[in-house]
């Protein structure tokens, strides 16, 4: 297929059952590593330290990998096929060159931000740890944005199934780095187990890229004018991304301020457990969601784009419900099963046995939001991506300080449900707002 082509549709539930298997047994490994992290590392302060240090910089990340990550970039891409398909090699490799260049610019920026915060706030061996740990996280941020732009593309052509082998490919290499060497290398191992995998995904999505789909790149630093209108759309979604980016860090800081031990460590744990489902559906549905939506909005055909996220809503929150439910049901087997064996504790599982609940609570609704968040996109209402970070960030920090106070870590995972929720309901009605907009523009054109 040539980068002109147009790509070949099927029904957005026909693509997500092809692309599911797929998904489920390639990012496999993404759902056992912490697992595995669990078992070779327990909890401890190490732990906590490589949690904070990957907390901040996936909000750095947040600068980087989502000017792609089902962004903008998809109904751009839609429609320039319809509109000026000539210039779509020097508008995909112009994309690419201001990719490389900023992304390496912000990541040096964030390392050494990072080295001073970690001076600030560690010392001794902890700060050893963290200072060490700076290098790869920051390498690591522009594979990532490498590795985003290329599975974005394909994702405009309709090819799905491509990102999660790459994604399996570099997971697979990622623990067998930590397999080997964690005995010998300690925590410090993981974020470059991570960046090796990075590398490698980014290489084999690059290749199908360029060999099998036959897409044309000119790398160079034009600036077309969808590449212009692209930089307006995504400045507000990365703005929106980067705010929320802070919550995670800010659950880390309050969970060291419960004064348990390993209490980041469990947070996290217990999330990633709570988090699977939706990590399924981010991998599957969405992104064949968006590049649906982007191509009806292409076309302007905003009936269709309203009756395909209203179905995906219902389905993904009725989804999600039945299995918050499920988890719910057997959390005590299933955390005692994947977490009690290794360096984790007992006391660690007992704990996020009941931390758990509180995480499953906000489960459908951050489905929900996750479809709206999409929904946004694809009609290029990125723009309030922004107030809706700072909405999100502002209730989780004031959850955060009256929830931890009330019932303590338990809290904090209450806390994420809530604002889940929350942004939820308004991504819904500034949803259904912006499609009246455009519907009487539609007819005042006419």
């Amino acid at each position: 297929m040539s980068s002109l082509a147009t790509p070949k549709k099927k029904s957005v539930l026909r693509t997500t059952l092809l692309v599911l298997p797929a998904q489920v047994v390639f990012r496999a490994g993404e759902a056992l590593l912490p697992l595995l992290l669990a078992y070779w590392f327990g909890r401890s302060g190490a732990t906590d330290v490589y949690y904070f240090a990957w907390a901040v910089f996936a909000f750095a990340g947040s600068l980087v990998f989502t000017a792609f990550q089902d962004s903008a970039l998809v109904p751009i891409l839609a429609e320039e096929r319809i509109d000026r398909r000539e210039e779509l090699p020097r508008l995909i490799g112009s994309l690419l060159s201001y990719t490389w260049a900023i992304g390496g610019a912000i990541a040096v920026a964030v390392g050494l931000v990072a080295m001073g915060w970690f001076a600030y706030r560690y010392q001794g061996p902890d700060f050893t740890l963290a200072a060490t740990m700076v290098v790869p996280f920051s390498i690591y941020l522009v594979a990532m944005a490498t590795r985003t732009f290329f599975a974005t593309l394909l994702a405009s052509q309709h090819h799905f199934v491509v990102q999660p082998v790459s994604s399996g490919v570099g997971m697979a290499l990622n623990i067998g780095i930590l397999a080997f060497g964690h005995d010998r290398f300690g925590v410090v191992l993981v974020p470059v187990a991570a960046l090796v995998g990075e590398i490698v995904a980014s290489a084999v999505l690059a290749w199908f890229t360029l060999r099998i789909v036959g897409l044309r790149i000119e790398l160079g630093f034009v600036r077309p004018p969808a590449l212009v209108r692209f930089a307006k759309l995504v400045v507000a979604e990365v703005g929106g991304s980067a705010v929320t980016r802070v919550n995670p860090v800010v659950d880390q800081l309050m969970a060291g301020l419960s004064l348990v031990v390993g209490g980041g460590t469990m947070l996290r744990y217990s999330g990633d457990v709570a988090s699977l489902p939706t990590s399924i559906l981010q991998a599957s549905l969405l992104p064949v969601l968006l590049a649906h939506l982007s191509d009806d909005f292409a076309a302007r055909d905003l009936e269709a784009v309203r009756r395909k996220v209203v179905r995906a809503v219902a389905s993904v929150f009725g989804i999600l419900l039945a299995a918050s439910i499920l988890l719910y049901a057997i959390r005590g087997p299933l955390l005692r099963f994947v977490f009690l064996r290794g360096e984790m504790d007992v006391a660690g599982v007992d704990r996020m046995i009941q931390i758990l609940p509180y995480h499953l609570v906000g489960l459908a609704p951050f489905g929900v939001l996750l479809v709206l968040a999409r929904a946004h996109v694809a009609v290029k209402n990125s723009t309030i991506m922004l107030s809706m970070g700072v909405l999100n960030t502002v209730c989780n920090a004031l959850f955060n300080l009256v929830l931890l106070r009330a019932i303590g870590l338990e809290g904090l995972a209450l806390s994420t449900s809530c604002v889940q929720a929350a942004v939820a309901v308004v991504f819904w009605f500034r949803f259904d707002a912006r499609l009246d907009a455009l519907k009487k523009g539609v007819a005042a054109a006419t």
